[in-house]
């Protein structure tokens, strides 16, 4: 099984930032595509980033200047740094990682069991 743990969130003020770390361990061959999701009280799971396993990073539009993924794939973790943060910004970020599996080679995907985030003052 593969296990993912998430870190890093809490409460901030507009303006501010946060990192967010998922480390992922467990019977992993490999990990394709990193990322982290989103989801805000009455609105569906929306992509925030995600990153390939050669780093090429992906973004919503929305957060592109302010978040920045990123992976140290010796850890097999993920990281969200998020800066310039708004209230719009507060809900549940939950990591998603693409693993191929040691014991039969296939890809799976597995969540994080999400992290919340609040911006407000």
């Amino acid at each position: 099984q593969v296990q993912l743990v998430e870190s890093g969130g809490g409460l901030v003020q507009p303006g501010g930032s946060l990192r967010l770390s998922c480390a992922a361990s467990g019977s992993i061959f490999s990990i394709n595509v990193m990322g982290w999701y989103r989801q805000a009280p009455g609105k569906q799971r929306e992509l925030v980033a995600d990153i390939s396993s050669g780093g090429s990073g992906n973004y919503a539009d929305s957060m592109k200047d302010r978040f920045t993924i990123s992976r140290d794939n010796a850890k097999n973790t993920v990281y969200l740094q998020m800066n310039s943060l708004k209230p719009e910004d507060t809900a549940v970020y939950y990591c998603h990682v693409r693993v191929r599996r040691r014991l039969d080679r296939r890809e799976y995907a597995y969540w994080g069991q999400g992290t919340q985030v609040t911006v407000s003052s």
